[in-house]
């Protein structure tokens, strides 16, 4: 397994746990954390922990994610094969460049069309 696939896979996990972490709140400020009772009562851990860690954990994971995608960028295979870009050749700019014919090309005349006016 290349090591492009690794961090494509990572990627992958990385961005299913941020979509779960982003679906779990609330833009209201309902979410997991008004599940756990937030009528008052005591909890354990109470709902400002749990907002405060699914904001920490959303930033970690698109920080994570955009890490991963980043160094993805290093570990792709670019072996020499056909797909090459040809814009820096520089065999091709030591070639010198054809030249144009020293004199215009002319059409054959014909007899018949001076005749016919």
């Amino acid at each position: 397994m290349s090591t492009f696939t690794i961090f494509l896979v990572l990627i992958v996990v990385v961005a299913f746990l941020l979509i779960v972490v982003i679906m779990v709140q609330n833009p209201k400020g309902g979410g997991l954390s008004s599940s756990f009772g937030g009528g008052g009562s005591q909890q354990i851990g109470g709902v400002k922990k749990t907002t405060d860690f699914l904001d920490k954990s959303t930033w970690t994971l698109s920080a994570l994610m955009l890490v991963l995608i980043l160094l993805s960028n290093v570990a792709i295979n670019r072996g020499t094969g056909t797909l090459e870009s040809k814009a820096l050749d520089t065999e091709s700019m030591s070639q010198p460049l054809p030249t144009a014919p020293a004199a215009p090309a002319t059409l054959p005349v014909d007899p018949t069309e001076d005749a016919a006016e």
